[in-house]
């Protein structure tokens, strides 16, 4: 990465301190995912020298692209890779083509580059339009590349699991009575149950953001940003004072329902758009990933106590070609320049 002044070297340099005094602390890590849906994004290559440079350890991408993990080789990062839900059928169907996906995109790569986690499909779900297409794919197509790890002996090593989001849950206050939607049971149940065999964690998105700006009149804003000053949720012996953790003790009680009790959640997806949304702003995004940040340090949730949480922010970059709301080409940490948006100094909290 070529900087031009101090100044510009400073910012970034001050987010890494942040970030990097966090991951290394114990079995609990933060995380940065890298999504490229931009015509300004800098190249692999550099991307990942940012990582490095900001001591960033772990990454999720969102496809096998050739450029970003030839650019990992060697760099520590550990890695979530997606398998995109367009393939998901071609997988689904031919156990030699998930084959020669683990082969092509993992094994080629293995020696030097840490996999972490495959995650199968991202935010499918029978009940949403735009993905109900991809459903009776997701099992089937988990389990062929689960295969193919074990195939080639890195079964254990490379947990291989599914991202789902909030909709999946039919019930989600108070967070001890959350479930999954009875429309969906015949989906998430048959995952549920093959990811307690393989020991795998569930990867799950999870956004206070979505949350709040979904429901305003209910939801209070500094409980979403991690800065109400009591409980504001009492939930039998469980209090909560942030909506990350209601909303993850949600899923964990969902997951006891289902035979699920042992799984544990990799929130694979979090973060807080600065533009876009009177709610979006640049002070409310650092307020977020800065408390966040402090809270995974922190260790645990009500539910789960003593348990260490592993989350992973979105995104690295602003992204200029996302579709949907505005907001969403502004969940960077950092512009397409490389320089962070807002400065989080560690020695603050």
């Amino acid at each position: 990465m070529v900087l031009t002044s101090n100044k510009s070297l400073l910012a970034p340099l001050l987010l890494g301190f942040f970030i990097m005094s966090y991951l290394t602390i114990g079995t609990q890590s933060i995380g940065v995912c890298y999504g490229r849906v931009g015509n300004n994004l800098p190249s692999p290559s550099q991307v990942i020298n940012l990582y490095k440079s900001n001591g960033i350890k772990g990454m999720r991408i969102y496809d096998p692209y050739p450029e970003t993990l030839q650019a990992l080789r060697g760099s520590g990062i550990q890695l979530i890779l997606d398998v995109p839900n367009v393939d998901l059928q071609s997988l689904a169907s031919d156990a030699s083509a998930a084959a020669a996906w683990v082969q092509n995109n993992v094994v080629n790569y293995a020696s030097e580059v840490n996999f972490s986690y495959i995650a199968v499909g991202n935010e499918v779900l029978p009940t949403v339009y735009s993905t109900s297409r991809y459903a009776q794919f997701v099992l089937p197509a988990m389990k062929n590349i689960q295969s193919a790890i074990t195939s080639v002996g890195l079964k254990g090593q490379i947990k291989v699991s599914t991202a789902t989001y909030s909709a999946v849950l039919g019930t989600s206050y108070p967070p001890s009575n959350g479930s999954f939607d009875n429309h969906v049971s015949s989906f998430i149940n048959p995952i549920v149950s093959f990811l307690a065999e393989n020991d795998s964690p569930l990867l799950a998105n999870i956004y206070p953001y979505f949350s709040y700006t979904g429901n305003r009149k209910d939801i209070q804003l500094p409980y979403a940003l991690f800065t109400a000053p009591g409980v504001t949720v009492e939930d039998g012996r469980f209090q909560y004072q942030n909506l990350f953790d209601a909303s993850l003790d949600a899923l964990y009680a969902a997951l006891e329902r289902v035979n699920g009790a042992n799984l544990r959640v990799v929130v694979s997806e979090t973060g807080w758009p600065s533009q876009g949304d009177p709610a979006a702003t640049v002070e409310n995004a650092r307020t977020y990933h800065r408390n966040l940040i402090k809270h995974v340090n922190g260790g645990s949730t009500p539910r789960r106590p003593g348990q260490a949480i592993e989350a992973y922010l979105f995104a690295m970059f602003d992204e200029n070609e996302k579709p949907g709301l505005e907001t969403e080409k502004h969940f960077g940490l950092f512009t397409p320049t490389q320089h962070s948006k807002y400065q989080i100094s560690f020695n603050s909290m």
